[in-house]
């Protein structure tokens, strides 16, 4: 499973398919210490874990749960195309540029500052 279909995967210890297995009532002790105690220290660890406990229909739990991650991922990817979208091609030399045409003006204004201010004297 990719990253980005198990969002609760941060750390590498606690996976999707254990946190559905604590939902339903079947893991070990050790699982269910293991969870218990990342709970205690992360409050999503405890929203999500009561969230699939308090959700009635347990057999349809991971048919929702695979729904909810196409959703994400897709509303991501329409995020990453609309930044993409929204960036400029060859946006790097438009700002060279910018600075290159700001550079001469300032040098220019400069040059005729001393210039005219050298005539008076």
């Amino acid at each position: 499973m990719s990253d980005i279909d198990n969002i609760l995967n941060d750390d590498g210890e606690l996976s999707e398919e254990l946190l559905m297995r604590y939902a339903t009532g079947n893991v070990t002790e050790e699982e269910r210490h293991k969870i218990e105690s990342k709970m205690i220290d992360s409050s999503f660890v405890t929203d999500a874990t009561e969230g699939l406990q308090a959700f009635g229909n347990k057999s349809k739990l991971s048919h929702y749960v695979d729904d909810l991650n196409r959703q994400l991922q897709k509303e991501t990817n329409k995020k990453k195309e609309r930044r993409a979208k929204r960036k400029l091609p060859g946006m790097d030399w438009i700002i060279i540029s910018v600075i290159i045409v700001l550079l001469l003006c300032v040098l220019g204004y400069a040059v005729l500052h001393l210039h005219y201010h050298g005539m008076k004297n």
